[in-house]
């Protein structure tokens, strides 16, 4: 039976935690498992999967950001309160926590080096990455383009609207797949910070940039999706 009463504030909370848990965990374990050259693509396709499994499971529920970027866009573009923002992102920067806590028990109890592995899988600039300016241009307009698809594919009276899902999980996989070689793929705080918290020094110096980049991508495709791709009339 259909509910009738819009989703409590803790409810849509706890859809956030979950999906982006589901997020995180599906990547990140991916990501720990596979080796070099299979990593883009598999990483990229289940990244993909987990944002449209969370999507279709619970995105009725909060909206399916599991994302504070995405959040962030989605404010910027008039379609939740701003006040709603940092309880999203914090509810989401658990849930990725949550999700890393079970891989990091996971590597423990193989015998990994935990630092190692999660460096391994977390974001970066410069040394084994590309360098800096590269990677916030990266970030920033691929979070941009993704905001951009969310927004018009959810949007009241597209004709995607049942399918927004599975065009919002492609274009992710689509995004990692191109940014993967270069920093790992973040579009995602969440993400960036659950593995930097075990990966050691070097992941945590450089998350900064996996926030800063992300949502300043997100702003931007929040604030002018409306003059770009708005109804006019």
């Amino acid at each position: 039976m259909a509910e009738t009463t819009a989703p409590s504030y803790v409810r849509r909370l706890t859809a956030e935690v979950f999906g982006t848990f589901l997020l995180v965990f599906g990547v990140i374990g991916v990501a720990l498992n596979y080796g070099e050259e299979a990593k883009p693509l598999v990483v990229g396709l289940a990244v993909g999967i987990a944002v449209l499994g969370g999507a279709y499971a619970v995105g009725h529920i909060s909206g399916g950001h599991f994302n504070p970027a995405v959040s962030f866009g989605v404010a910027a573009a008039g379609r939740m309160p701003w006040k709603d923002v940092l309880p999203y992102a914090a509810a989401q920067i658990v849930g990725g926590l949550l999700a890393t806590l079970i891989h990091f028990l996971i590597v423990m109890t193989q015998g990994k080096a935990v630092a190692e592995s999660f460096a391994a899988v977390s974001n970066g600039y410069d040394g084994a990455f590309a360098p800096l300016v590269t990677v916030l241009i990266v970030e920033i307009v691929i979070t941009a383009i993704f905001l951009w698809i969310i927004l018009s594919v959810t949007t009241e009276g597209s004709t995607t609207a049942g399918f927004a899902p599975l065009a919002i999980g492609l274009a992710l996989a689509l995004f990692h797949f191109i940014a993967i070689p270069i920093d790992n793929a973040s579009l995602n705080p969440a993400r960036s910070l659950a593995t930097a918290v075990f990966g050691g020094v070097a992941p945590l110096s450089q998350v900064w940039l996996f926030f800063v980049a992300p949502i300043v991508g997100a702003l931007i495709a929040g604030l002018t999706w409306k003059p770009l791709f708005g109804r006019k009339g």
